[in-house]
């Protein structure tokens, strides 16, 4: 059974130290390729996706809560390259350091397992680790703009939704894709699984573009290749398929093209947020209920394998073979010949 520590706390403090500069790198990297594209609402600049707590969320998860300062300092640089450093700097690495925290904890909590192998954990990444605790980040941070006064009152709730979404996205998004390359990476596809693989790549190379950059509005066109992606490559694919379908439609709406022409800045937001969120959403959640039930099946069919055995032994006659039970002191079958010793 998979757990959620997926690797243990380094007892020395160079291996600490080192695995902190590794979380603060791969933070501040993150944070690059999200800022590359942005939108302004209300004079703030907001990220649809923000790749860094997905990163923060799996580190935190799989490295365990002692690399939370590699969060703080890979959100201080972030933070660093946008605007120089003032009292606001330190809510907001708070609310960023804080949220992804909190998440891992609630996890935890949970019984969340790294593999995703149960809807549970599905569920438990949607509702807990993205739309609970990035509210911690989504309000400390919008509300020391509006304390601070580079951002008016009344813009505090489209501005909060904006950023409560982003930070979620990159929950949703980036968290279960780093999950899979620790468990998916050992799994091999036969021949004819690859080729498979390689018509749904290609379908969805044609065909997201399509959708996002087209005048009449076809992003739902995206949905069956999600599903067939679910259906065949069980996390793997719905995972890439949805990132690929949410990086797609960010640029469709950052150049204000195809589905988002002639929209205004804040319905743009609402609209890619809201794909992004249901194309996420159905994949994880779908591809966790698939593994699921295949997992259920397997233990079924294990089960009457088993069955069928012991039947063909009391058909012949024969008593079923024992099995064994290991314990603290041996198995059954050594603990009674240790009993009948002399």
């Amino acid at each position: 059974m998979a757990g959620v520590v997926g690797i243990e706390e380094p007892r020395w403090p160079a291996g600490r130290a080192v695995r902190i500069l590794g979380v603060a790198g791969c933070y501040y990297a993150a944070a690059q390729l999200g800022l590359l594209r942005d939108l302004t609402v209300e004079g703030a600049v907001v990220t649809p996706i923000w790749p860094p707590t997905g990163v923060a969320v799996a580190a935190l998860l799989l490295l365990g809560p002692g690399c939370w300062p590699g969060v703080t300092l890979g959100a201080f640089f972030a933070v660093l390259s946008l605007t120089t450093p003032g009292p606001a700097v330190l809510g907001v690495l708070l609310g960023n350091t804080a949220a992804p925290v909190c998440a891992a904890l609630l996890l935890r909590r949970a019984g969340f397992r790294t593999d995703l192998s149960r809807l549970r954990d599905g569920l438990a990444l949607v509702f807990l680790g993205a739309l609970t605790a990035m509210l911690i980040s989504a309000t400390i941070g919008v509300g020391l703009l509006v304390l601070a006064g580079s951002l008016a009152g009344h813009s505090f709730w489209i501005v909060w939704l904006a950023w409560w979404v982003g930070d979620a996205m990159g929950v949703l998004i980036v968290t279960p894709l780093l999950l899979l390359l620790l468990h998916g990476g050992r799994r091999r596809l036969p021949l004819g699984r690859w080729k498979e693989a390689t018509a749904l790549l290609l379908a969805a190379c044609a065909l997201v573009p399509l959708a996002a950059y087209s005048s009449n509005s076809l992003l739902f066109l995206v949905y069956p290749l999600i599903i067939w992606a679910a259906l065949r490559f069980q996390l793997a694919g719905s995972v890439m398929c949805a990132l690929l379908t949410s990086v797609v439609a960010t640029l469709a709406a950052t150049d204000e093209a195809g589905a988002f022409a002639g929209l205004s800045r804040i319905e743009v937001l609402v609209k890619l947020q809201a794909f992004n969120g249901a194309t996420a959403l159905t994949a994880l959640l779908l591809s966790a209920l698939i593994i699921e039930q295949r997992n259920t099946r397997r233990s079924v069919e294990r089960a009457c394998q088993e069955l069928v055995e012991v039947l063909e032994h009391l058909t012949a006659g024969e008593a079923p073979p024992p099995k064994p039970q290991n314990g603290p002191s041996g198995t059954v079958d050594d603990r009674d010949r240790r009993s009948e010793a002399p």
